[in-house]
C-alpha cells in the first residue's frame, strides 16, 4: 500500500476509495494523523484492511483506528460489519482471545495517603491475582463452567457471591451476551477453560494501579466518579485458553467450507461463513460463551482486588470499589444503525457509544459510555467518554489502546526484562511479574504514543477525553 493510494477527507481522516482494488466491496476508513499511518504503511496493516473490505456481505466501510497493527486475517484495531442474516461471520474478525478487555475500578484512596503502602498494595494484587502461563483460578465442575459460559458474570454474583450486583450494571452487555451455547463450544476448549478463571494470563495482560493524574472533563470524571489524586486499578485480561481455541476451532471448520459457500478470499485467515448458515450460528453461539467467560474472569479479578483493597485499608467498604466499567475489545455484536442490523467485527476495537444510548448504565446516559484507552507500563493511560458522531463513522468504535509499534522479538533484542524493571522502579512504579523475558516484550517503548493516539480519537469525534491515569504499580503474566 502507498501514500498516494490514499485520499485525506477530513483532519486525521483517510481513505482508500472502493476502486482502490478490484475485489474490494466497500471503501476503507482510517482514523489516524500523519506519522501514525506512516508506520501503517510500513507493513502490511493497510494491505490487510483492504482485505476485509472484501468480505462477503460488508456494509458502507471498513475503519481502522489509530492504534491499528497487524493481526490475525483483520488488523488489529480494524472494525467491519456484515449485513444480517447472511453476511458472513468471520473468527480472524474478532481475533483468538475472544472479548479480551478493560475493567476500570475505582478506589477512596488517595496516592498521596499512601506512603509505603503503595508496595503492599501492588504485592497484594499479585499474590490474590494468579497471572502467568499455566496459573491455576477457580476450578470448575463442568457444570458451573457450563453455567458461566450460558450466563456470564451476572452467574458469579448470584451463585457464588463473587462481587456486586451494581459491577453488573456497569459491564457491557451487562456481562452476558445472548445466544451462548455451550454445547456448541468443544470438549477441549472447556478442558483449556476450566481452571482459568479469575486468572490474567500472560502477553499484554495487566492489572496496573494507577493515580488519576489529570482530570480532562469535570462532569464526566465526576459522574463516572474520579477525583484528581485517585488510586484507581485498571483490569486487562480475556477468555484465555478457552477462547483461543474456540477461534482455532471454528476458524479451521470454516476454512474447510468456503468452497461450499462460494467464498474466495485474499486471505485464508480471514476465513468466514454467512451468519445464517449453520457453522455462523454456531460460531456466534460458542463466542457467546468465550465473552461470557471473559467478562466473568474480569469479574474474579476485580473482586480480587476489591478484598485486597478491604483487608489493607478497613475504612474502605467493598461498595467503595466501584466498577467505573467493562468494555470488550475483540467481539462481534449483532447492533441497528439506521434500520440496518449488522454484525460488527470488533478486533482491537471497543464500542463507543454516545449520550442517550439506551444501553448505556443511567450514570452515563449524560456523557456517554466510558471509553478506556490503555498505554503501557511506563506511560499514560486514558478515561474517555463516547461520542454521537461515532456511530455515524465508526460503526459507534474507537480504539483500544495505544497499539504495538515493535514486535515482541524486536523489544526483547533493545532490552532485557531486569533492565526494563530497575528502570521502572527508578521512576517509583512498583513492577510484579515472573517473568523477565515477558517483561521485555512489553517495554513501554515498543508501543505506539498513548497522547498522539487518544489525540487522534478525540479530533475525529470518536470520543473525548475525561481523566488521565499513570501507573505507580504493574502486575503482569
Amino acid at each position: 500500500m502507498r501514500r498516494e493510494d490514499l485520499r485525506k477527507t477530513a483532519h486525521n481522516i483517510f481513505e482508500l476509495p472502493q476502486t482502490g482494488r478490484a475485489d474490494m466491496r466497500v471503501p476503507a476508513r482510517i482514523f489516524a494523523d500523519e506519522e501514525l499511518l506512516e508506520a501503517m504503511l510500513a507493513g502490511e496493516t493497510l494491505v490487510q484492511l483492504a482485505n476485509v473490505a472484501t468480505l462477503p456481505g460488508v456494509t458502507d466501510f471498513v475503519c481502522g483506528m489509530p492504534d491499528m497493527h497487524e493481526g490475525y486475517g483483520f488488523p488489529v484495531g480494524g472494525v467491519a460489519a456484515t449485513l444480517m442474516p447472511d453476511g458472513v461471520v468471520s473468527p480472524g474478525g474478532v481475533g483468538f482471545d475472544i472479548n479480551c478487555g478493560v475493567r476500570l475500578l475505582t478506589t477512596p484512596l488517595r496516592r498521596k495517603e499512601l506512603g509505603d503502602s503503595a508496595t503492599a498494595l501492588v504485592h497484594e494484587i499479585s499474590r490474590s491475582v494468579p497471572s502467568g502461563m499455566g496459573r491455576e483460578g477457580l476450578r470448575l465442575s463442568p457444570q458451573e463452567l457450563d453455567g458461566v459460559l450460558a450466563h456470564g458474570s451476572p452467574h458469579l454474583v448470584r451463585k457464588l457471591g463473587l462481587g456486586l450486583q451494581a459491577d453488573i450494571a456497569h459491564t457491557e452487555s451487562g456481562g452476558c451476551l445472548p445466544g451462548a451455547d455451550p454445547s456448541k463450544v468443544s470438549q477441549r476448549a472447556k478442558e483449556r477453560g476450566r481452571d482459568q478463571l479469575g486468572t490474567m494470563g500472560s502477553g499484554n495482560h495487566f492489572v496496573e494501579v494507577q493515580e488519576v493524574d489529570e482530570i480532562l472533563d469535570s462532569e464526566a470524571a465526576a459522574a463516572m466518579g474520579l477525583f484528581p489524586g485517585q488510586v484507581t486499578v485498571l483490569i486487562h485480561s480475556g477468555s484465555r485458553g478457552l477462547g483461543h481455541q474456540i477461534c482455532t476451532d471454528y476458524v479451521r471448520v470454516m476454512d474447510q467450507r468456503l468452497q461450499h459457500y462460494g467464498i474466495v478470499l485474499p486471505d485464508r485467515q480471514l476465513s468466514c461463513a454467512p451468519a445464517s448458515s449453520p457453522e455462523g450460528r454456531d460460531y456466534l453461539a460458542a463466542m457467546a460463551c468465550a465473552a461470557n467467560f471473559a467478562w466473568s474472569n474480569r469479574q474474579v479479578i476485580g473482586h480480587r482486588v476489591r478484598e485486597v483493597v478491604t483487608r489493607l485499608f478497613p475504612e474502605v467498604r467493598p461498595e467503595d470499589v466501584r466498577v467505573v466499567y467493562d468494555v470488550a475489545h475483540n467481539i462481534a455484536k449483532i447492533e441497528e444503525y439506521d434500520g440496518k442490523r449488522v454484525c460488527v467485527h470488533r478486533k482491537g476495537a471497543t464500542r463507543s457509544f454516545g449520550p442517550g444510548h439506551p444501553e448505556m448504565p443511567t450514570a452515563y446516559r449524560g456523557i456517554g459510555q466510558p471509553v478506556f484507552i490503555p498505554g503501557s507500563m511506563g506511560t499514560a493511560s486514558y478515561v474517555l467518554a463516547g461520542l454521537e458522531a461515532s456511530r455515524r463513522r465508526s460503526w459507534g468504535s474507537t480504539c483500544h489502546g495505544a497499539g504495538r509499534s515493535l514486535s515482541r522479538t524486536a523489544a526483547k533484542k533493545q532490552i532485557g526484562g531486569a533492565q526494563l524493571r530497575r528502570d521502572l522502579e527508578a521512576r517509583g512504579i512498583v513492577v510484579r511479574c515472573p517473568s523477565n523475558s515477558g517483561l521485555a516484550e512489553e517495554a513501554p517503548f515498543a508501543y505506539k504514543d498513548v497522547e498522539r493516539v487518544a489525540e487522534v480519537v478525540e479530533s475525529v469525534g470518536l470520543a473525548r477525553r475525561v481523566a488521565r491515569l499513570r501507573p505507580f504499580g504493574v502486575i503482569k503474566g
